[in-house]
């Protein structure tokens, strides 16, 4: 009896202390810290012109506060007020920013907020672009596309040729594999950073007034691309392969790899590193492959005298995507005085300008080093001496000695 009345008592107890938890809760969400928030993010400005965005409070202020407008680089951007004084009874929560073009270039203006504990202003910044020439901003946005376009379809012409000749001998299969695997690299590298949540959350707090690098049509590209190599591999198990067959040094490339992403992947696991590390491991991978993919192919033109299998459709469409690549780049250098993102950090376009090198190599190959009259007519026949150019060399070896041993005997 007395255990049933005391827990009869703790029962009122219990749900007056729920009504006091659910109060204390409505009274903190209702003094929540108030919102800075911008109405856009990114902005594009010109040269002795002017744009403008709002800046606005989400809730009323608990305090007063002082506004500061911080401009990253005075001397590209300037705005129309440097500081505002809001205090917590005032109505007003819009305020127009005005931004005045000076010189091309990126800047950056955020905010800060005096005392820094009583707003959230953290999402309170434009990232603004000061260009030259909005017509040169147009160009390299066709530029872009055509470049695009041309990297995508530079796959079917060694596709188409393959189908026609009802072979694959004259394709590389190192410069295959190299290709499949730095594709899917770069597939789950753009994928990862664009669908998975938790990774472009890490991308974020990594870099708090960044943009995501990875963009719809860098995911079509890179999933593109693997369809259609793997279209080329599935051809090599269908069609004439010769006697090719992936390399022992190819195949050693490939095991390094193959251990180094999954030791990455084993220390994203356990949390050693960050998700989007390993990402960035899998695209320095892929960098990587890019350096050295197209050596197997111009070894083995080298090596056979010959380009009969290796599509110059292809090579072309490449040195298209790859001229342009580095057209806009020089174009948006210009056109926003940022020469330091190609000399600054030639990474990118060192990869254009090496590919473009190479697709030039195999042009001079194809048309001056190994140039073949009636190519086409002859193609089949080209390749079956030089496939079996070993055989043929040993029976003509058999022939001579042979005939050496019958004259020795007359």
């Amino acid at each position: 009896m007395f255990q049933r009345g005391r827990r009869a008592s703790e029962k009122p107890q219990k749900m007056a202390f729920m009504w006091y938890i659910g109060i204390i809760t409505i009274l903190v969400a209702d003094k929540a810290w108030a919102d800075f928030k911008v109405s856009n993010q990114d902005l594009i400005v010109h040269v002795d012109s002017q744009e403008s965005f709002e800046l606005y409070l989400t809730k009323n202020l608990s305090e007063d506060v002082s506004v500061t407008i911080e401009v990253q680089h005075p001397d590209l951007v300037s705005v129309n007020t440097s500081s505002i004084y809001i205090t917590k009874n005032d109505t007003k929560k819009k305020w127009d920013i005005l931004i005045n073009g000076r010189s091309a270039g990126h800047s950056i203006i955020s905010l800060n907020v005096t005392p820094n504990n009583v707003t959230d202003y953290s999402q309170a910044f434009v990232r603004v672009t000061i260009e030259k020439s909005d017509i040169l901003y147009h160009i390299s946005t066709v530029v872009g596309w055509i470049y695009f376009l041309a990297w995508s379809v530079s796959f079917y012409p060694q596709i188409y040729s393959n189908y026609k000749r009802k072979s694959v001998v004259g394709l590389n299969f190192d410069y295959l594999s190299l290709n499949l695997v730095g594709f899917i690299l770069y597939a789950l590298f753009n994928c990862g950073l664009y669908w998975i949540p938790v990774v472009e959350l890490e991308y974020f707090r990594r870099y708090p007034k960044g943009l995501n690098p990875v963009q719809v049509n860098d995911i079509f590209f890179a999933l593109h691309a693997t369809f259609a190599t793997v279209i080329t591999i599935i051809q090599c198990f269908i069609y004439e392969t010769g006697n090719q067959r992936v390399s022992t040094t190819a195949r050693i490339i490939h095991g390094i790899f193959v251990v180094f992403i999954l030791i990455s992947m084993i220390l994203a696991i356990v949390t050693t590193i960050k998700w989007l590390d390993f990402l960035y491991y899998c695209s320095y991978v892929k960098l990587s492959i890019t350096l050295i993919k197209y050596v197997p192919q111009a070894f083995y033109n080298y090596k056979r005298k010959s380009t009969v299998g290796w599509s110059i459709g292809n090579i072309f469409l490449d040195f298209t995507g790859g001229m342009l690549s580095m057209l806009q780049m020089i174009l948006n250098a210009y056109n926003y005085d940022d020469w330091e993102s190609i000399f600054g950090d030639p990474t990118k376009f060192g990869l254009g300008f090496f590919s473009v090198a190479f697709d030039i190599f195999f042009i001079i190959q194809h048309y001056v080093l190994y140039r073949v009259g009636s190519q086409n007519a002859r193609s089949n026949e080209i390749l079956h001496k030089q496939e079996n150019s070993y055989d043929e060399d040993s029976e003509a070896f058999l022939k001579d000695m042979c005939c050496c041993g019958f004259r020795s005997q007359k």
